[in-house]
């Protein structure tokens, strides 16, 4: 995983975050770079959240984002929308993202979460034309 730091690093993410929910976020974490070793990260305490992508760019580069609540963490999907047929468990109803909330570490590594995960991942790659020879 490369992480670009110029915002801030995930520590600074978290840094607010109780401790329960602190474990959640390292563990999504952790899941995402096993499922994407050569992803991008990168941390936007101001936000607080932390994305995860293919580039840099947020909003069109990025396929999900973790950011830490009082009690959960959202594990958030910027382009939601377009993989929520397949994906009962994704809330939201604005025009592309979508996220789960994540209120344990079991449920980090359930293969609902898994699957999205995976499933944004193509998603992205996709429309980034990344998969052409």
């Amino acid at each position: 995983m490369k992480s670009i730091n110029r915002l801030g690093t995930f520590e600074d993410v978290l840094a607010s975050a109780p401790q329960d929910v602190r474990l959640i976020c390292q563990a999504l974490r952790a899941l995402i770079e096993e499922l994407h070793p050569d992803s991008v990260e990168v941390p936007r305490p101001g936000e607080p959240s932390v994305a995860y992508g293919f580039g840099e760019k947020k909003m069109s580069e990025a396929y999900a984002y973790i950011m830490p609540q009082k009690s959960y963490a959202n594990l958030g999907f910027y382009h939601g929308a377009s993989i929520a047929d397949s994906h009962p468990t994704l809330e939201g109803t604005g025009a592309r993202l979508r996220h789960i909330k994540i209120r344990s570490i079991e449920a980090v590594r359930s293969p609902a979460t898994v699957k999205a995960l995976q499933d944004s991942m193509v998603e992205r790659r996709t429309a980034l034309g990344l998969d052409k020879a």
